[in-house]
Order: structure tokens, then C-alpha cells, then sequence
């Protein structure tokens, strides 16, 4: 899978730990189906948490605009959905 979206100059900003962590994450939940998606992305989210690895909605942004860059429309509305899940697990765990 390639990973060179970790090197993109809008992603400077952003903790070199953090964005390996997100590759490999990405890496591991590649070419699982709508159901197993959820249930390893929160599994995920409570690794990185544990481990202390937090993204800011700012950081979240920026991460989603480059992985959206030359994907079709319907990939990019699916992303847009996925990055709203999340937010939506993550605001119900922050209670």
C-alpha cells in the first residue's frame, strides 16, 4: 500500500509518529468490508489512546484533504461519511 501521503508538505505540521501510526492502521484495516470497519476503528481508537496519540480536528482536517487529492467524487463522499462516524464515536466516548 502506498504510504506517501505521509510526506506531503500540508501534513508538516503534524507529529511524524502520528501519521506512521495512521499509516499503519491504515495499512491493517485495508480492504475490510462496511461491517468490520466499525468495530476496528474503534479498537483502534482505544490503542491510540492508550499509547497517548490524540489528533486534533484541525490535524483530522488536514489528513482528510490529502487523502481525499485525486480520488473520484464517490471516494471522496465515502471518506466525508467515515471521517463523520468518527467524529460522531469519538464525541459520545468523550462524555
Amino acid at each position: 500500500m502506498d504510504h506517501n501521503w505521509i510526506h506531503d508538505k500540508e501534513l508538516a505540521g503534524i507529529d511524524t509518529q502520528k501519521l506512521q501510526t495512521l499509516a499503519s492502521l491504515s495499512e491493517q484495516g485495508h480492504g475490510l468490508g462496511q461491517k468490520e470497519l466499525l468495530p476496528f476503528l474503534m479498537a483502534a481508537a482505544s490503542r491510540t489512546g492508550k499509547q497517548s496519540i490524540s489528533f486534533s480536528n484541525q490535524e483530522m482536517q488536514l489528513i482528510l484533504t490529502v487523502l481525499k487529492k485525486d480520488k473520484s467524487p464517490e471516494e471522496q463522499a465515502k471518506m466525508d461519511r467515515l471521517f463523520a462516524l468518527m467524529q460522531q464515536m469519538q464525541h459520545r466516548t468523550s462524555y
